[in-house]
């Protein structure tokens, strides 16, 4: 027979680890402009959070460290498309190319792979420029503005889901 407290510890390591790969799995897809990476890391935390108040062994501070994932949560998805928004609207790129470029990025991930959908987004968005402003030159300097705006939002997003991490496994190992 095994003893309970062994199969408390083997449960708890299990519920550990499963939690830390998906925060892992979401700060990976922080690297797909489409992918809510930080919610994803979130809703691991959630599923942590309720699974130790149920066995009794969440307290305050397990709280109060779940609320400031939380606002880390909500303030990386509000900066992500700030910061992107701001790098469109100084080149004065329309919604419909915007939307055209998610549209290719999606459409060509679901069909392939969400790698090869990342390119899919850029090329799309430089093809609706193109053809909108009959110049390749504007059209790749509004589809870089873009590329820049995604690549300062990734290091936004990820350096939030990194501290993220950092406050879920203070909760976890240290209390």
């Amino acid at each position: 027979m095994t003893d309970p407290s062994t199969l408390e510890l083997f449960a708890e390591t299990f519920l550990e680890v499963l939690t830390f790969l998906v925060l892992l799995s979401g700060l990976m897809g922080l690297m797909i402009p489409v992918f809510p990476g930080l919610t994803v890391m979130w809703l691991g935390t959630l599923v942590y959070a309720i699974i130790m108040a149920l066995v009794g062994k969440m307290w305050w501070a397990g709280w109060l460290i779940f609320v400031i994932i939380t606002l880390l949560m909500i303030g990386g998805n509000i900066v992500d498309n700030i910061i992107i928004a701001k790098h469109m609207r100084d080149k004065d790129i329309p919604w419909s190319s915007i939307i055209l470029s998610f549209i290719a990025g999606i459409v060509v991930s679901l069909f392939f792979t969400p790698l090869i959908g990342m390119i899919a987004s850029p090329i799309g968005l430089f093809l609706a420029e193109w053809r909108r402003l009959k110049d390749k030159h504007l059209a790749l300097d509004n589809t870089t503005a873009w590329m820049t705006g995604w690549g300062w939002s990734f290091l936004a997003r990820f350096g939030i889901g990194i501290v993220m991490i950092l406050f879920w496994a203070l909760w976890a190992w240290v209390g």
